[in-house]
């Protein structure tokens, strides 16, 4: 009561919508394996000497190399007096002037456009020509900061209620959580759509109609969300899935937005990244006339600079009249991060055959995605044999996301201390083995399902002790319990 005299600002007239959004992969987990490092630096003993932090996809953050020719890259436009340098070779010093020609002033430091500059605009166009084989248009294209950027200012377009009733986005589950906390944050209707475990994580064009029927008496659906490849279930879709996903979305009169921040990370012999552009227009009309959100962001794929914080946005087909009230709506956040949008530029403008650097990205490039390819199939390889657990294949992206059953009385004591079982579970992988992973319930499950989301990140060496760790704790955690 004395806080809430002191504070004019106070829990009881906060805007609700912030109260009631969650975002599980920063989460009561991630704030308790911060403290257990603090204590392990302390002194204080614990059966383990690190905090494994297998929770969010931060490659750098688990020992990966950046890629030389984005560094250098970054590094010239950041400090001009370095083309002077004889290390950086010329094709990198030739982009970071024509980077440094699109800022005012020739300084990384100034303002852009609020949708970005104008040549690293034109090289997305042409990165997404390269890739579908079609036409891009590149004053279709904004830059942002981070895929999750451009996906929020789309978001926001549609808040609006139609008859009284919020706007209703469909979203995959499991979902990332960015999903479901923004659509709190904006008061919008989540209809959740099932993906299908026992077939690789498909979606199945009979759940989404279920779903969206089901929500049509509590909300106004307008919004359909894709993620491909699947995070945090790795799956990619098949070519004739994404067909039958767009008929659905135009028969019920959708816009789609394309998450497709893994399109590098495709492993499985059989998969293959396809954007839902190239399949909308292959399909001809009416279907190459549906209105479109794509993002990539620099965060995934090969690069992992997450912290840089650059990604685009990629609009199709929308209403002449949203789309100028879309860009004015940039405007008030004066401009994305000038320094993601350079880090972009080294990927959707990298070296070609013939240059300098072509090699040499190549290798680095090659070697982190073969690595990744490794990995994937070391998690689901180990999970697939400890007792009780199932897991699918990591046909792409950064995670895994297992099954497992948990004897009824782990159940029963997850219940005694409040939490859900997956949780309980989680924690005592935390506090025991000193390995953070997110819990399936924080992404949305099937009733009577356990699950967690864990990446496979950590480079080989550490992830086979993350994977050891984990197989002991289980032992003893089943044996416990059963």
């Amino acid at each position: 009561m004395a806080c809430e005299s002191q504070h004019f600002l106070n829990e009881h007239n906060i805007n609700p919508n912030v109260k009631v959004m969650e975002y599980a992969v920063r989460g009561p987990l991630l704030i308790r394996a911060c403290e257990i490092e603090k204590e392990l630096e302390q002194g204080i003993e614990k059966p383990f000497t690190e905090v494994i932090k297998a929770n969010i996809g931060d490659g750098h953050a688990m020992g990966q190399i950046p890629i030389t020719f984005v560094r250098q890259i970054l590094a010239l436009v950041t400090y001009p007096p370095l083309f002077d340098n004889p290390i950086f070779p010329e094709d990198a010093k030739e982009r970071a002037r024509v980077i440094l020609s699109g800022c005012r002033g020739g300084s990384i430091g100034s303002y852009t456009e609020a949708c970005g500059i104008e040549i690293i605009r034109k090289h997305v166009a042409q990165y997404i020509e390269r890739r579908d084989g079609i036409s891009s248009n590149w004053q279709n294209i904004v830059l942002t900061s981070g895929a999750s950027d451009g996906i929020k200012k789309i978001l926001k377009l549609f808040i609006c209620k139609e008859n009284g009733k919020k706007t209703g986005v469909m979203i995959p589950i499991p979902q990332y959580p960015f999903y479901s906390a923004t659509l709190d944050e904006f008061n919008m209707y989540q209809i959740r759509y099932y993906l299908d475990e026992s077939k690789g994580w498909g979606l199945n064009i009979d759940e989404l109609q279920r779903s969206i029927d089901e929500a049509r008496r509590l909300c106004h659906p307008r919004v359909l969300v894709v993620i491909n490849p699947g995070n945090p279930t790795g799956q990619v879709l098949t070519k004739e899935n994404i067909e039958a996903i767009i008929k659905f979305a135009y028969k019920e009169r959708l816009f789609l937005l394309a998450d497709e921040v893994y399109q590098d990370n495709v492993y499985a012999e059989n998969s293959k990244f396809h954007s839902f552009k190239k399949i909308m227009t292959e399909m001809g009309e009416p279907y190459n006339k549906m209105e479109l959100a794509s993002f990539m962001s620099c965060s995934k794929g090969y690069m992992g600079e997450c912290g840089l914080r650059g990604g685009y946005t990629e609009v199709i087909n929308m209403c002449p009249k949203v789309k100028a009230m879309y860009f004015k709506a940039n405007t008030a956040m004066l401009c994305p991060s000038v320094l993601g949008q350079a880090c972009l530029d080294t990927i959707v403008n990298p070296p070609g055959e013939g240059e300098l650097s072509y090699e040499k990205f190549i290798r680095e490039k090659e070697d982190v995605l073969n690595s990744l390819k490794f990995r994937a199939k070391m998690v689901v390889d180990a999970f697939n044999s400890f007792e009780g657990f199932s897991c699918n294949e990591v046909q792409g992206a950064l995670y895994a996301f297992p099954q497992f059953k948990l004897p009824l009385k782990a159940i029963e004591a997850a219940k005694e201390v409040n939490q859900h079982p997956d949780v309980f579970y989680a924690f005592q992988l935390l506090e025991n083995a000193g390995v953070c992973v997110v819990p399936g319930s924080g992404f949305g499950q099937q009733p009577g399902t356990f699950h967690f989301r864990t990446t496979i990140l950590p480079q080989v060496d550490k992830l086979k002790i993350m994977l050891d760790k984990f197989e002991a704790f289980h032992k003893e955690f089943i044996n416990k319990y059963k």
